[in-house]
């Protein structure tokens, strides 16, 4: 592809392939997303997932808003993403589980949240207590109530570096990889709400611990001690 020769004819018969099975062309498949997929900036925003049942929540949440998603799950999938940005005028590749859903392909519109200031401040500081500082950042989303209490993503530019650097082995900036991810806490939730509104503190810190745990284990990233005290926490709350 690096042949400029060999791309201007390649790219008439390359192939996409969707979570659906379904193939299409380059100029085929733009025109099929074109209508939902388009951001406020006019960006043609492709979604795509690596895994379609690790990442079987986001991609169900990205079908539910009519939104279409890539199946690339090949090992040089993510060489050809980065070729085809440089190439294609106006047209991003983002995963699915990149950011929130209201936020992968943004629109002018904007939900507010049901939280006053306050609240939102007393919210943030209560999941920063539940949560591992080292690795999340807890972020306030105002998102639809049906949708998700808490969310874990990962920003795609981080995603796509750890990526690249586990295909070439090498380590992150002072040999760091960088695996910081976000906790997304849904304000509009009724479950967040309801943390908010909570008197008893320590009901408060174990509800919001329950809900981060979830969104963890969605991601398979719940294990060892974690998924125990998970397991019996889930049972205390239960009796």
């Amino acid at each position: 592809l690096s042949d400029e020769k060999f791309y201007d004819r390649a790219k008439k018969f390359m192939l996409l392939k969707n979570t659906d099975n379904k193939y299409f062309t380059i100029d085929e498949y733009e025109k099929h997303i074109e209508i939902l997929q388009k951001d406020k900036n006019n960006t043609l925003v492709h979604l795509y997932t690596t895994d379609k049942e690790g990442q079987f929540t986001p991609l169900k949440l990205a079908k539910e808003k009519g939104y279409d998603v890539l199946n690339l799950d090949g090992i040089l999938d993510m060489h050809f993403v980065n070729f085809l940005e440089q190439k294609l005028e106006k047209v991003s590749f983002t995963r699915i589980d990149a950011d929130v859903m209201d936020k992968l392909i943004q629109k002018e519109e904007a939900l507010p949240s049901k939280l006053s200031e306050e609240q939102q401040k007393k919210l943030k500081e209560t999941f920063e207590q539940t949560v591992n500082k080292d690795v999340f950042s807890v972020m306030l989303e105002n998102m639809q109530d049906d949708e998700l209490p808490v969310y874990i993503t990962k920003p795609e530019f981080l995603r796509r570096w750890n990526d690249m650097q586990k295909m070439t082995g090498e380590t992150g900036f002072y040999g760091m990889e960088m695996e910081k991810a976000n906790i997304n806490i849904n304000t509009n939730h009724p479950l967040v709400n309801a943390i908010v509104n909570e008197t008893n503190e320590t009901k408060a810190k174990n509800l919001s611990k329950q809900l981060v745990d979830l969104a963890m284990l969605s991601q398979q990233m719940l294990k060892g001690e974690a998924l125990s005290d998970f397991i019996n926490r889930s049972i205390e709350m239960m009796k």
